[in-house]
């Protein structure tokens, strides 16, 4: 088996972790190559066991069949090594060294026996959906894609923005807020939670639109299958306006046209046997946790 290793930053206090997963793909027999950025940062600071090969960007992809992409960091590691492995349909394995860790379910002191499984095939893979962002002029250049949501947001400290939001081109709503967030299932449980949103199971078909800081207090999350195409335009006091695609950003005007629909390809994501998505979010969010005791 061949294995990619993504990380964005090394950091000291995980060194003890990033050398355990080195000599387990060492010792399970995988092929090992490392994300070119991630492998300079670390050469200097671990034991290499045995050979590796840089690996330099997606296009790397259609050179090497590789089986996996591990990724060492958090959810937002997660959604980075996303736009590296883009529509190769390469399962992706996150180990937190983060703090959340939604994606990166995989808690650092079980490294040693979620590579076993690997390598014995204790393992599923899970098709996450993903959204698109159409937009003219043209926003994020060849990866106008997310794993877990878009936004429309103002700026900095200027007042509230109008977003006339439209469904399948019918006139949906007008949303005088902060901003509005468009979530995949895989997204529902990151700022979409966070300003009241549902949790959604990954295999819902769905996105949740989820309204920042709305002025009108009756104005609630919705949940719309992920056949629809949402459309926007967006008006306030300031001349721009933030768009995101997770961790990336552009700036817009009220001159873009923006939509959003289903991506043309899922993400893969690896689930370990014994780690469910049902697992994760009980022990994430302490569900069922009686926390006076």
């Amino acid at each position: 088996m061949q294995v990619v290793i993504f990380g964005k930053q090394f950091k000291e206090k995980d060194l003890e972790f990033v050398q355990t997963l080195l000599d387990v793909l060492h010792e399970e027999g995988f092929n090992t190559y490392i994300y070119t950025p991630y492998l300079i940062d670390i050469r200097k600071q671990v034991r290499f066991p045995g050979p590796y090969a840089p690996f330099d960007d997606h296009r790397d992809f259609l050179v090497h069949r590789i089986d996996f992409v591990i990724v060492l960091g958090g959810d937002g590691t997660m959604l980075n090594a996303v736009t590296l492995v883009r529509n190769a349909g390469v399962p992706m394995l996150g180990i937190n060294l983060g703090r959340m860790g939604f994606l990166a379910s995989i808690e650092k002191i079980h490294i040693r026996e979620s590579i076993q499984k690997l390598r014995r095939g204790q393992y599923l893979i899970e098709d996450r959906s993903a959204l698109y962002l159409e937009s003219h002029p043209e926003l994020f250049g060849d990866i106008p894609f997310a794993l877990n949501d878009c936004t429309l947001l103002k700026r900095d400290t200027s007042s509230m923005i109008t977003i006339h939001t439209f469904l399948n081109g019918d006139y949906l709503n007008s949303y005088w807020a902060d901003g509005i967030i468009i979530a995949t299932p895989t997204g529902s449980t990151g700022y979409s939670l966070s300003c009241g949103g549902p949790v959604i199971f990954p295999d819902s078909n769905n996105f949740v639109l989820t309204p920042v800081a709305p002025h009108n207090l009756n104005v609630r999350p919705i949940v719309l299958s992920d056949e629809s195409v949402i459309s926007f335009e967006i008006e306030g006091r300031a001349e721009n306006f933030i768009c995101t695609l997770d961790s990336r950003l552009e700036h817009v005007t009220a001159s873009h046209q923006l939509a959003v629909r289903k991506n043309d390809f899922p993400i893969k994501l690896v689930q370990l046997q014994d780690n469910t998505f049902l697992k994760t979010i009980r022990e994430k969010l302490a569900w069922g946790a009686d926390i006076r005791n």
